[in-house]
């Protein structure tokens, strides 16, 4: 997602906040959330100083988290010991396609061998880093294609369990959709599937952005990132392909900083988004039942692998916060 501008009075709140250990609040609409957040959790600043904090990915053999900064082409690894380092930089443009933007790698995972993948936005491909990451080696190209035309900016990606990958790809590495270097016309959703084979699954959203699946797989939710469309869409699949779609949630009259942005499903079912004013929680019916309030505009989150922490990334912070097992 493209950073938001932040006017003056967020500006002050964020820079009140910062001189403390946390920020923000809980939002309870429901009761239903006391169940995955204590009434006394706090929201953590973990680090700061980035210019645009995105996809962060649990990394149990680096003990730590990964995470990128899109503007200024790096990648970040955060661990409770050692706290912050610079983990590659360049993130995600090597000048491997052209772009004049040059931006750096967006959303981050995991492959079930332990490789990561990575969504270069400046690159317009998803590439891979093999194990071990503890010492990263170079950047191999996984598609970066589709019909012989080069991606906009592949944004988010998630794998299946059986090894298909879905991504995003909206023009937000690009000077957006008028772009002279815009080879696909459509903002996309894809499936690259264990073969090889490439297939645009889905075509209704004009800028797609974060997605994740459903515990069964049945169900591939997408965000929309559009002031005008902010939402959620809930995609239904057979054999990896959309076969029904229905609107999720839709935030577009919602206040709050941030737009429909990365998310994550946890194992109950439920759904953290981030979105206006934080990481809103829905159950799987697309119930809100409250928002973790960053104050700042928030872009993507994570579990670690208990699911007994969230990460988030925010604007220019790392922040975190408990859950419950």
């Amino acid at each position: 997602m493209i950073k938001p501008i932040l006017s003056l009075l967020t500006l002050f709140l964020f820079g009140s906040a910062l001189g403390q250990k946390t920020i923000g609040s809980v939002e309870r609409l429901d009761n239903e959330i006391n169940k995955l957040i204590a009434s006394d959790a706090e929201i953590e600043v973990l680090a700061e100083g980035f210019s645009w904090a995105e996809g962060p990915v649990w990394v149990s053999e680096l003990n730590g988290l990964l995470f990128t900064d899109v503007p200024e082409n790096k990648m970040y690894l955060w661990e409770e010991a050692k706290g912050l380092s610079v983990y590659l930089d360049p993130s995600g443009y090597t000048g491997y396609a052209p772009n004049k933007k040059k931006s750096g790698a967006n959303g981050l995972i995991l492959d079930a061998e332990g490789n990561l993948l990575i969504a270069q936005h400046g690159d317009r491909r998803v590439a891979m880093i093999k194990k071990p990451l503890s010492k990263p080696g170079s950047f191999e190209t996984v598609i970066d294609r589709f019909q012989g035309k080069r991606f906009n900016s592949p944004n988010d990606l998630i794998l299946s369990k059986k090894g298909d990958l879905y991504f995003t790809d909206p023009p937000y590495g690009l000077s957006g959709d008028e772009d002279p270097l815009k080879e696909i016309q459509v903002n996309g959703v894809y499936r690259l599937d264990r073969k090889g084979n490439i297939t645009l699954i889905y075509s209704d959203l004009n800028r797609p952005n974060g997605l994740a699946l459903s515990e069964d797989e049945t169900v591939l939710y997408v965000a929309n990132s559009d002031p005008k469309r902010n939402l959620w869409m809930a995609l239904s699949l057979e054999n990896g392909n959309v076969v029904n779609d229905r609107l999720f949630f839709d935030a577009t009259e919602k206040k709050g900083l941030g737009l429909a942005d990365g998310l994550k499903v946890h194992s109950k079912g439920y759904v953290f988004a981030t979105g206006p004013s934080g990481v809103l929680i829905f159950t799987s019916k697309g119930k809100h039942i409250g928002t973790i309030k960053t104050k700042v505009a928030t872009a993507n989150c994570t579990f670690n692998s208990e699911e007994s922490i969230l990460y988030m990334t925010s604007d220019n912070i790392l922040t975190r916060i408990q859950l419950k097992n």
